[in-house]
């Protein structure tokens, strides 16, 4: 197997993110592979402030082998209205099954917050990851330039009751 798709050969901890992890985040979505060429623009300025991971349930995805504690992705849930917000991990460890158990982790999380839904506006390269992980289309976001002029597939997550 490549070490792109081999999976993670120890398991990796999800953790609430806090404010100490605020630039680490902010390097993960500027660094992003999926936001290179035309998608730049959209992340060139972006910023994962302690603000934002304060008002947010945002958490990280941190390997506990060889990256040696290391941030290998994070998301952000909104409660209100019920959002994915942000999604990401690291270019080098993608394809071993980190996205698919922070999105396991965060329908968790809605459940335990009483969601039964939960909306994506995916990254136009990330869609058919979504759709992988469970997501169904519900629309599309259409272009807001200057910020995002592509539209977007609007995506939702239905979040069954246990």
């Amino acid at each position: 197997m490549s070490s792109r798709t081999s999976p993670i050969s120890q398991p990796i901890t999800i953790r609430r993110a806090v404010a100490r992890d605020a630039k680490r985040l902010t390097r993960l979505v500027r660094g992003s592979g999926a936001y290179e060429g035309k998608y730049a623009a959209a992340v060139a300025g972006y910023r994962v402030g302690p603000d934002y991971i304060e008002a947010h349930r945002a958490f990280v995805a941190v390997g506990a082998d060889e990256h040696g504690g290391r941030v290998l992705g994070f998301y952000s849930l909104v409660l209100a209205p019920p959002e994915l917000d942000l999604l990401f991990v690291a270019d080098d460890v993608q394809g071993r099954g980190i996205g698919r158990q922070l999105v396991a982790h965060m329908q968790s999380e809605a459940r335990a917050a009483g969601l039964d839904r939960v909306k994506v506006v995916s990254h136009v390269p990330a869609e058919d990851f979504y759709y992988r992980v469970g997501a169904v289309r519900i629309g599309t976001a259409l272009a807001n330039p200057p910020a995002v002029p592509w539209d977007r597939p609007e995506l939702e997550f239905r979040i069954p009751s246990e």
